[in-house]
């Protein structure tokens, strides 16, 4: 599992937001419904195919380990959502070759379930939120008018 390290989020215009993690920028907009411009991936759209490809490396992993080749194997991803539009349930399918070694077929399924974004959204952790100046912003100058 990675560290905590902090996620730095800019909001660069529009209903673009991105966000600094390390070295790495990931880019979010919203669709054009919702007042974006669709010039990438909702955060939600993120979090689902964070789902997905976490899925995937664990599959990657155990066909590597054991010196199955993985390169055909598919993984679709397929969210439900309740009458309210909540997420309600994720589905994996797992598309395997023909010749896939048959023994590993359930192993690939428990193996999925060890995925650490899926493990963590389980887990229920704790969202705190709060309000501080950043050493960025520049001081908010007295307005004459407001004086009066």
């Amino acid at each position: 599992m990675e560290s905590g390290s902090e996620i730095v989020v800019h909001l660069v215009g529009g209903r673009r937001v991105e966000a600094e993690l390390g070295r790495h920028r990931v880019v979010t907009d919203q669709p054009r419904g919702n007042g974006g411009e669709d010039t990438a991936p909702s955060p939600f759209q993120l979090f689902l195919a964070s789902l997905g490809t976490c899925a995937g490396v664990f599959v990657q992993g155990f066909c590597a380990k054991r010196g199955i080749p993985y390169e055909a194997i598919r993984l679709i991803e397929r969210p439900m959502f309740a009458p309210d539009g909540y997420l309600q349930a994720v589905e994996f399918e797992v598309q395997v070759p023909p010749g896939f070694p048959p023994n590993y077929k359930e192993a690939l399924l428990r193996v999925i379930d060890q995925c650490s974004v899926k493990r963590a959204i389980q887990s229920a952790p704790e969202f705190r939120a709060r309000v501080s100046e950043g050493p960025f912003w520049p001081p908010v100058e007295p307005h004459e008018d407001r004086a009066r």
